[in-house]
């Protein structure tokens, strides 16, 4: 049988577009979310927090279900 788990759903999220010329607050978000250099992926987990975050930078980065 197939074991089920409440492990929560990852995401991975990959930084593409340069912050320059944006907000000090998107600037800010990037850094939140762990994201220094272009073309750089971090994994996060998917909360509600994560995908606020997200909201607010989506023209900047990529995001990925893992």
């Amino acid at each position: 049988m197939a074991e089920t788990t409440n492990e929560p759903k990852k995401l991975r999220i990959t930084y593409v577009k340069s912050s320059i010329g944006y907000s000090e607050r998107h600037k800010a978000t990037i850094r939140t979310l762990g994201l220094r250099r272009l073309n750089q992926s971090v994994v996060h987990e998917d909360t509600p927090t994560v995908r606020g975050m997200l909201a607010k930078v989506n023209h900047l980065v990529r995001v990925e279900e893992v």
